[in-house]
């Protein structure tokens, strides 16, 4: 799988779920150095506004920007038009929006990058890992189980040309069959062993996120919030190389 043959350092995005740029000086300063990839969500992309990308762009970090578009296809690729200028590495739709909202964001994206460039990832969202069967079944309205409703959104990423999905890395096998070995998974609801589940519900540790055939993990609250932020991120990522041989 794709995983496999690349740096593990390169397939693991830490999310920097803060509000202000003090904030993420404060949580760089002893991760900068080790990180490669780095996730900008609504609340950070909000508060600090398009500087946030570039600010981080120029340290050297690709950046994964998290925003979740969903509206109307000419609203959904204006939107990744725009998204395009900023020089963010991975960005992303909801897949409930459909196939025509996918491909109008993807026709977007491509027309907002600039010539010999290479577009960002596009990825689309199938189901938050916060949400379990219950509430997809009988507050979304949503038959069936959760996994088939994300293979049934990943086919339909796929229809759209987009380069790959997010959802729980406990999913990915069921996506790799769907949708190919190179259709690419992106996996958050990712816990180190000991670490608190939080506000997650179908989660894994990092080893075997990677072991499922997961391409690029999002690690937020269990590193930036770890006392020892740097001795964290080391302790996963030796633990990752360690179970990879």
């Amino acid at each position: 799988m794709q995983a496999q043959s690349i740096d593990v350092r390169e397939r693991m995005i830490v999310a920097l779920d803060f509000s202000t740029l003090e904030e993420i000086k404060q949580c760089l300063a002893p991760l900068e150095d080790r990180i490669r990839y780095v996730k900008v969500g609504m609340e950070l992309s909000y508060a600090e506004g398009p500087a946030i990308v570039h600010y981080l762009k120029e340290r050297g970090l690709k950046v994964f920007l998290d925003l979740k578009v969903h509206d109307i296809p000419n609203t959904a690729k204006g939107a990744m038009k725009s998204l395009a200028r900023l020089g963010a590495d991975m960005v992303n739709v909801h897949a409930a929006g459909g196939v025509a909202m996918m491909e109008a964001a993807r026709e977007g994206l491509e027309q907002g990058t600039a010539a010999g460039s290479s577009r960002p990832i596009l990825i689309g969202v199938t189901m938050l890992t916060s949400t379990s069967v219950q509430t997809m079944n009988e507050q979304l309205a949503i038959p069936g189980s959760v996994e088939d409703v994300v293979v049934h959104y990943a086919k339909m990423t796929k229809q759209a040309g987009l380069d790959g999905v997010v959802a729980s890395p406990l999913e990915v096998p069921m996506i790799k069959k769907a949708a190919g070995e190179n259709f690419l998974t992106v996996t958050p609801g990712i816990r180190p062993l000991g670490s608190d589940k939080g506000d997650q519900t179908r989660i894994t540790t990092p080893e075997q996120a990677f072991q499922l055939g997961s391409d690029y993990l999002v690690i937020g609250r269990a590193i930036t919030a770890a006392k020892d932020p740097a001795a964290t991120w080391e302790s996963i990522v030796t633990a990752v190389e360690a179970d990879r041989r």
